[in-house]
């Protein structure tokens, strides 16, 4: 008789088996397609749709905005109409004529084909002109996109009716970037991506009303598989939805025959299920989620009082190291925010589902239901904002993250209770430590990427703002970070998306006053508390067709410290303003510390400190070799964002001192 250790080694040496041969077979498809014979060259494809066209969010390029763009999945049929396959493929297209697309329709595209980092595709494809619809989409897919369609018009506009359609069928398109940021940020992304909860919800909603229609468990069971089946179609069956459906039939099954030792079986083979049918699954971060998710809801919420507390701290427990992992960071608020949104959500997605079921027959009603439940949306859209103020635990790489998270759940779990809060007071107080800006500062410089954003302290969360770099997000992360509220003065030096990209950031729930945008010359002078501010630049009539030319060029002199803040001026610009500005404390180097420098401007200056605002590995060689050699000769300190991240500088009396945000030691920290 074989015991029961040895069983278990079985099945565990058969999964690994039958795991690692279905991967081989996907991964030797993906690798051998003959699309890969066009790789860097454009062709012909045929494709079948398969998820809908999604914007993908603004990007910078270089120094401009990256034309609109749409993002989406489908099948490679024939290529260079010479082969046909059915392969799967990303496809990026910076075309319209792809919007609106629904799954199941084949169109011809133009495209270059390149090599894809998305393991789970074989190539991806760069469209740039308008594609050639082949076929007309099917009247189921029409019927469902009336559905989705309706649901989205009768939620009207706001954050809250923006959040409804995501929280329903997972329909993020009306939802702005500074609000997705805000549910990030919270802790509360999962309510927007359709998971395992929206089918338990509704799962759980049929169950209950198919008791009025069948007697037995077994008759409801079957009722509520099909309208789960149902749901799956409406949603879009992606594999994180079919994972998520998965996780929710476990919780189904437990619920429904009340038999709890069942349950974790029933979760190993849904695992199983999911990975053999698309093996990606289990390198996806998402899928670890949702089982984990689930297992917390199975092994330790029937423990926690009360039980309206058990399913989100459950989850939150479980998912922890996970999330840690793969943000970098987990919100403390985040419990809170999941506690004071929780009570919203069953009667948002319920409603909201029968809403959009009813949307293409009975719009009226519909509109009337969404309205019942618009201010449960508006909640969890103000719990969002409000909650995304707060600081997060940022970690310097997931690593550290992962590892810390898992010791303290572990430690909970097996009951040493005192020593994970023990390690959760001394990961704390290493952080305090280790916090950015510590103490007091006169002048910061945001790490932005490649960009300008620089902040001149006025105390009592008030500070000037010079450029806003190109990202909104981590424009309003370094002023939330510095503690910034209010900005009486902001100074866009010049037109570049670089420097101006990020403004919707700095404005973010923040006062604003006085701006400097085109309406600036040499000569005018402001005075902030005790900051002289003497524009330098540009001339009226003196600059060339060059943008970079055109930039805001101030000194800022206090009884602390002087900064010149150069923008993007070049050197027929800086040669010009030689005799000047004299000597300075701070200098923000010209244009990213590019090659294009006039030195003996340079050594007027002579900075103590001297700040390059670079992103990594940028493709533009900044900054210059030979402006950091020519700067070093002048005996001064050169900090780069690139490098030491955020800077933060203590002015007293010409006397400097600097806090760098990267240090090798910095492991745990806020932000």
């Amino acid at each position: 008789m074989v015991s029961r250790g040895k069983k278990r080694f079985i099945v565990l040496i058969v999964a690994l088996l039958i795991g690692a041969s279905v991967m081989s077979i996907r991964i030797g498809a993906l690798q051998s397609s003959v699309i890969h014979q066009y790789r860097n060259s454009s062709t012909g494809v045929v494709v079948q749709v398969t998820t809908d066209p999604t914007r993908v969010a603004p990007k910078i390029v270089g120094t401009a905005f990256a034309p609109t763009s749409f993002s989406f999945i489908g099948q490679a049929v024939e290529v260079d109409k010479r082969f046909t396959l059915r392969i799967p493929v990303r496809i990026i297209a910076s075309t319209r004529s792809v919007d609106g697309l629904l799954p199941g329709q084949k169109i011809r595209v133009h495209a270059k084909v390149l090599a894809s980092k998305e393991k789970r595709v074989a190539a991806l494809l760069i469209v740039s002109h308008r594609v050639e619809v082949l076929t007309p989409p099917s009247l189921w897919a029409r019927s469902l996109a009336k559905i989705r369609l309706g649901l989205r018009n009768a939620t009207g506009t706001g954050d809250g009716g923006a959040l409804i359609p995501g929280m329903v069928i997972g329909d993020v398109s009306k939802q702005s970037v500074d609000f997705k940021n805000d549910m990030r940020r919270s802790g509360l992304t999962h309510l927007v991506a359709v998971s395992g909860a929206n089918f338990a919800i509704v799962s759980s909603f049929v169950l209950w009303g198919m008791q009025f229609f069948f007697r037995r468990i077994n008759y409801r069971l079957i009722a509520t598989a099909i309208s789960l089946t149902a749901f799956i179609a409406l949603v879009r069956p992606s594999p994180s939805v079919l994972r998520a459906a998965a996780m929710a039939a476990v919780l189904l099954f437990a619920h429904g025959t009340r038999q709890g030792r069942d349950s974790l079986p029933a979760l190993g083979f849904a695992i199983g299920a999911v990975v053999i049918a698309d093996p990606f699954q289990a390198r996806d971060p998402g899928f670890a989620l949702s089982v984990l998710a689930t297992a917390g809801l199975l092994l330790i919420a029937p423990k926690i009082k009360p039980k309206v507390l058990a399913p989100p701290i459950a989850a939150m427990v479980f998912c922890a190291p996970v999330i840690v992992a793969i943000s970098g960071y987990i919100s403390p608020m985040s419990v809170i925010a999941n506690l004071l949104a929780a009570p919203a959500v069953t009667p948002i997605t319920i409603v909201g589902f029968i809403a959009a079921l009813i949307s293409p027959i009975a719009s009226p009603i519909s509109s009337l239901l969404i309205l019942l439940i618009k201010p449960f949306a508006a909640w969890i859209a103000w719990v969002a904002r409000w909650s995304a103020q707060y600081p997060v635990f940022t970690l310097k790489t997931g690593l550290y993250g992962f590892i810390a998270a898992t010791a303290i759940v572990a430690l909970i779990y097996f009951g040493r209770a005192k020593f994970a809060i023990a390690l959760l007071i001394l990961i704390i107080s290493v952080s305090w430590l280790q916090r950015f800006p510590a103490g007091d500062w006169q002048v910061a410089n945001c790490d932005i990427g490649q960009g300008d954003a620089m902040v001149i302290n006025l105390h009592h969360h008030r500070g000037i703002v010079i450029d806003v770099g190109p990202d909104p997000q981590l424009m309003d992360r370094c002023l939330h970070q510095l503690g910034i509220h209010e900005i009486p003065l902001l100074i866009l030096t010049h037109i570049h998306a670089d420097h101006v990209g990020g403004l919707r950031g700095a404005k973010k729930h923040r006062k604003v006053g006085t701006i400097w945008f085109g309406n600036i010359n040499a000569g005018t002078h402001a005075r902030i508390d005790n900051i002289d501010i003497d524009v330098k630049w540009p001339r009226p009539g003196k600059f060339d067709d060059n943008p970079n030319n055109s930039s805001i060029a101030a000194t800022f002199t206090s009884p602390d410290f002087t900064l010149f803040a150069a923008g993007d001026i070049e050197p027929p610009v800086q040669v010009q303003l030689i005799s000047q500005i004299g000597h300075v404390d701070i200098y923000k180097v010209a244009h990213h510390g590019s090659r294009y420098q006039d030195f003996d401007l340079m050594r007027e200056l002579s900075p103590s400190v001297a700040v390059i605002s670079v992103g990594t590995g940028n493709s533009y060689g900044h900054p210059a070799a030979s402006t950091i050699s020519a700067l070093t000769q002048l005996h001064a300190k050169v900090l780069r964002t690139d490098v030491d991240g955020a800077v933060a500088i203590r002015a007293e009396r010409h006397r400097l001192s600097i806090q760098r945000s990267k240090r090798w030691a910095r492991l745990f920290f806020w932000s």
